[in-house]
């Protein structure tokens, strides 16, 4: 941490010399009069000047203290000529020229920012429609679960999966820095909050897969925000049944200096409560974040990220009663509880970004982080359990009892589970360009130091018989010889580990864009490598290495109708993190291999006019083949991995999005997926892999009535095919290929729009906001019980055993006001 702290003191020392420089800055965007960023446009000045990229962004070096006059020149384009005022020096000033075409257009493809990103195998989404859309879980993770490829089975959770691989196998970034999210969360009404704050976006980009080698070491996908810079002092809320965000940021009057603050409280009990476990539960999740940015001189900025979590997590069961079965035979599970959970996880995470323009052509970037997290998984639960047939007679008082026990027993489950992690990341970056080529490289050193105690048991009684595990070699011949065996819990786990993990990584990889003929032609190729050390108290040392090439290659013909044709793939491999280390009794495997996928991408994109209003098709195809996976076991969203290598694995499946103006004004989209994947472990044949999704389908819709147009209405509508259904505890999954029922969820959110830019009050009450809007959202509009995992119950008469299902949350109400100042 001192040497981070040393390097970033030096290169601030080195470039604060150059604020001695008389000149001033000149920066913006160039649009045309549709508002669409333009690539390629000349600015000068004299014999100096710069091109705007490919977002249309342009900065420049102008003197001080002089007058000059800007020339912005475009072969498509009319030039424009702006006369710029004396600049005091290392003053900033913002400009954005917007382009009209000229009457003698010669023709070319001007490549916008989004288009560019689909060259790339990203997907860009409205950090606006993200703060519209209804979720119980609202949130980019949220919208995020509506686009094809990427599925999520609970609403209270924001971790997702994606083609096949599990919640471990997500990359994110913001701004750049990789973010991380607690250990110990086991459900998803623990989690609180994700990373990402959407009232501090600027930009959301999305790759399932194929993704570049500038993007580090997982298996899946990369989720890549952006946090904005403001210009001008701004402040929002939100505010609901479910908690509260609020936000404030601002620039100083030389532009120098950019602030943003965000606060957010959530409280889950409106969801929890509603559900058919009757409960105490005090949940208190609250999260700030803070990022800002000071530009030294005209050539380097400094940002800060800094972000503190807690989540204080108290749930005190009282009673359950799940109803299953048929019609012609209907089961209860009746459930008595005592005893209570404290939770508590609380998470620090800072991080500086220190950027440097040393040229026009060559920017480097210096990145360090620190994270900090202290969990803790207290519970001491008893439940008592009736499981018997449901009185069906209407007339009856006792209608919907259970009248007739098949089975009484009773769970003691035991867990004093304590974490505390401290990951530490330094990375220097560095983008050349080189005419029409450009070179990104990067080195990154990470230190993982992970303490870690487990503890925890589970007692099962049946019948007055305490249930033995299934393993072990212990003769039972009562009542002639007495059982002098040890009385040992059904499930007992108890580890104490002092791991830390040493990672060396890196990549380096070039970008071209040419020309074949008259067709457009993008190439990128690049490798990663990913060195690690895992040692620790009681752990033999162990050193391993991996290599991972990667490339794209997309094609943009000289059609009539605007297609691009996209193809990328790769090796990637996802070296273990300290959960994928821990096997199934909490001991440390040093020697796990990082798992290994080889994918490949081939992806179309079609744009058009429909309605005439713009539309975009995306459709990709692919198809992965995994070597040393590690199989794992999925509960609600808690992995326990084997950690073994021991299986292969697959997936393949086709991915389609029809994204467009369906309502003018407004975007919305249709997604489709469909996904197979297996494995298989030891070599006994191929199974479910417990992410083995097959069909989804999703509906992100945005209207308004033409009458009263208002009145705002978003529709979030998800159906996925049901998840296999997993095993109970010391049972060989590859007897219990069951699947959950379908998930089937329907949000709904209607909004009012008080004030907006197009309604602004000059005096009253309403003057001060800029815009104001209150709504109404039901959540799981239709009442669909959709189950997240089963419970295994044995019928001690007939020894069948029952999977009975974990139900989500019923319909809920929310009231929600959101306001910008």
């Amino acid at each position: 941490m001192k040497n981070s702290t040393y390097l970033l003191l030096l290169l601030l020392f080195i470039t604060t010399g150059s604020l001695l420089a008389q000149n001033a800055t000149i920066k913006g965007v160039v649009l045309d009069v549709n508002n669409t960023p333009v690539s390629g446009v000349n600015v000068t000045y004299g014999s100096n000047g710069t091109q705007t990229n490919f977002d249309g962004y342009f900065i420049l070096e102008v003197p001080s203290n002089k007058e000059i006059v800007l020339i912005f020149s475009h072969v498509t384009f009319k030039n424009i000529q702006i006369t710029i005022p004396e600049l005091s020096p290392n003053s900033d000033f913002e400009l954005n020229p917007v382009m009209k075409i000229d009457v003698e257009q010669i023709g070319e493809v001007v490549i916008s920012r989004k288009k560019r990103k689909r060259v790339e195998g990203i997907t860009t989404i409205s950090p606006e429609t993200i703060r519209k859309i209804p979720g119980a879980n609202a949130g980019v993770e949220s919208l995020i679960k509506s686009l094809p490829g990427v599925n999520g089975n609970n609403e209270l959770s924001t971790q997702y999966a994606v083609r096949g691989g599990n919640y471990d196998e997500n990359l994110v970034y913001v701004n750049e820095i990789e973010v991380y999210r607690p250990f110990l969360i086991r459900s998803g009404q623990q989690e609180g909050f994700s990373f990402v704050n959407t009232d501090l976006t600027s930009k959301v980009d999305f790759s399932a897969g194929g993704f570049q080698a500038k993007y580090g070491d997982k298996l899946s996908s990369v989720l890549d925000i952006s946090y904005r810079k403001p210009v001008a002092f701004e402040a929002s809320a939100d505010l609901s049944l479910l908690g509260a965000n609020v936000s404030a940021g601002g620039a100083s009057k030389d532009g120098r200096f950019t602030g943003i603050v965000g606060l957010r409280y959530r409280d889950n009990s409106l969801f929890v409560n509603a559900k058919e476990t009757e409960t105490n539960f005090k949940p208190v999740f609250v999260d700030a974040q803070a990022y800002f940015t000071y530009k030294f001189s005209n050539k380097f900025e400094l940002g800060f990220l800094g972000n503190i979590s807690v989540n204080d997590y108290t749930y005190e069961p009282l009673t359950r009663q799940t109803n299953f079965g048929t019609i012609a035979d209907p089961v209860a599970l009746l459930v008595f509880y005592e005893g209570q959970e404290k939770d508590r996880y609380d998470t620090y995470f800072g991080a500086l970004k220190g950027t440097y323009v040393v040229s026009d052509n060559y920017t480097a970037k210096l990145i360090g982080s620190v994270y900090h997290t202290q969990e803790q998984e207290y519970f001491d639960i008893f439940a008592e359990y009736r499981l018997g047939e449901v009185n069906t007679d209407i007339g009856s008082e006792d209608l919907g009892d259970v009248e007739f026990s098949e089975g009484i027993g009773s769970q003691l489950t035991h867990a004093r589970n304590d974490l505390d992690a401290l990951i530490i990341n330094l990375e220097h970056k560095g983008i050349l360009s080189i005419g029409d080529n450009s070179i990104e490289y990067g080195i990154k050193y990470t230190h993982e130091d992970i303490r870690d105690r487990i503890q925890e048991f589970e007692i099962i009684d049946s019948a007055g018989f305490s249930i033995r595990p299934p393993i072990g070699d212990y003769g039972n011949n009562q009542p002639y010889d007495p059982f002098d065996a040890p009385l040992l819990p059904y499930t007992s786990i108890r580890a104490t580990n002092d791991v830390q993990i040493d990672r060396i990584s890196g990549f380096a990889q070039w970008s071209r864009r040419s020309m074949v003929g008259d067709h457009d032609l993008w190439l990128n190729a690049g490798v990663r490598v990913h060195n690690w050390t895992v040692s620790g108290e009681d752990i033999i040392s162990n050193t391993q290495t991996v290599f991972s090439p990667r490339a794209q290659v997309s094609l943009k013909p000289d059609w009539e109708v605007d297609m691009l044709f996209r193809v990328s793939g790769g090796w990637y491999h996802q070296p273990p993190f300290y959960r994928e280390l821990r096997d199934s009794t909490g001991t440390v495997q040093p020697k796990v291999k990082a798992q290994q996928s080889i994918h490949i991408v081939l992806g179309n994109d079609y744009s058009f006019d429909l309605w005439e209003r713009p539309f975009t098709l995306n459709s990709e195809i692919y198809y992965k083949t995994l070597t040393d996976v590690n199989p794992y076991t999925l509960e609600n969203v808690r992995i326990r991995y084997q950690a073994k290598n021991n299986a292969i694995a697959y997936a393949y499946g086709a991915d389609v999005r029809l994204a467009g103006e369906f309502v003018p004004g407004t975007e919305s989209w249709v997604s489709i997926g469909y996904l197979k994947t297996e494995e298989n472990i030891d070599d006994r044949g191929y199974i479910f892999r417990p992410t083995d999704q097959r069909l989804k389908f999703a509906v992100l819709f945005q209207d308004y009535i033409k009458v009263i147009p208002d009145l705002k209405l978003y529709l979030n509508l998800t159906y996925n095919t049901g998840l296999p259904g997993g095993s109970p505890s010391y049972a060989d999954p590859y007897n219990y290929q069951t699947r959950l029922p379908d998930y089937k969820r329907v949000d709904l959110g209607f909004s009012y729009v008080i004030v907006d830019e197009h309604k602004l009050r000059e005096s009253g009450w309403l003057k001060p906001f800029k815009q104001l809007s209150l709504g109404f959202e039901i959540f799981n509009i239709f009442d669909v019980q959709n189950s997240i995992t089963n419970t295994f119950v044995r019928d001690v008469y007939t020894k069948v055993q029952y999977a009975i299902p974990n139900y989500l949350t019923p319909r809920v109400f929310n009231v929600r006001v959101t306001m910008k100042f």
